[in-house]
């Protein structure tokens, strides 16, 4: 199945090879492109993580979400091949709601004391999934803790991104971030396959998932190929990792970009 390829950061491009765009047409090779299966586990292995990430894209393209989803990858062990997985790392892209109910707001403040339902969560999903219902710290409806809600089981080992921005642009996003304060902790991984694009699963990612084909280059050397010199990528692979070594359980982030 292909796609067609959209605007894609061109430090990212130039960085990297011009054969090496994945056949699932989006972005280059560093970004290549269910019945239930639920459990607490501390690892997954790995055929129960390609199950599970099914499984998952199944309930996306099944039933309403909070907002609109565009894009559905993996990115860290799964990715890479590995067997145990110790987390699932998933990123979704969703789109803004432009228009959706805004006048039903009083209604869910009302109901839940939660501002914004009908203008950054669909309405007719809080109508329908009132336990999945998440707010800010401020009383705001977040869209990113509505997704695990809604997706994820308690304490299952899934880190969830969620984000307005394309993986690649969040990438680099991130990393100039990160370089300016001088804390690399919280960097996305660039290794990461597109398996779900606009409604349509991609074959060619899932087999390729399913036999560990996808080949990326380590952390440190994926960082240099954004422009990290060898110093700065050594020092931010150790970062990430000492956060990651952290982590447990269900954890979600939500990025406006």
């Amino acid at each position: 199945m292909t796609a067609s390829a959209p605007h894609l950061s061109h430090s990212i491009i130039e960085l990297l090879p011009t054969d090496s765009v994945d056949p699932f047409g989006r972005l280059p090779s560093l970004f290549s492109p269910c019945s239930v299966y639920r459990r607490e586990m501390d690892d997954w292995d790995r055929k129960q993580a390609i199950e599970r990430i099914e499984e998952l894209i199944e309930t996306i393209e099944t039933e309403t979400m909070p907002v609109p989803i565009r894009e559905v990858w993996v990115f860290g062990d799964l990715a890479l091949g590995l067997d145990p997985v110790e987390r699932l790392d998933i990123y979704v892209t969703k789109d803004l709601l432009l228009r959706d109910e805004p006048d039903c707001e009083a209604e869910f403040i009302e109901s839940h004391g939660i501002e914004g339902v009908g203008k950054t969560v669909r309405a007719a999903w809080a109508r329908a999934n009132p336990e999945y219902l998440r707010a800010t710290t401020g009383g705001y409806a977040a869209p990113a803790k509505c997704l695990a809600a809604h997706l994820l089981e308690p304490d299952e080992p899934i880190h969830l991104e969620v984000c307005n921005a394309s993986f690649g642009d969040n990438v680099t996003q991130r990393l100039d971030g990160a370089r300016a304060r001088g804390n690399y902790e919280e960097l996305l991984d660039p290794r990461g396959a597109c398996l779900w694009l606009d409604g349509r699963r991609s074959t060619s990612a899932f087999e390729k998932l399913r036999s560990g084909e996808f080949v990326f280059p380590t952390l440190s050397a994926a960082l240099e190929m954004l422009g990290l010199d060898a110093d700065e990528a050594e020092e931010a692979t150790a970062a990430v990792e000492r956060f990651r070594a952290r982590q447990t359980g269900t954890s979600v982030r939500g990025d406006i970009v």
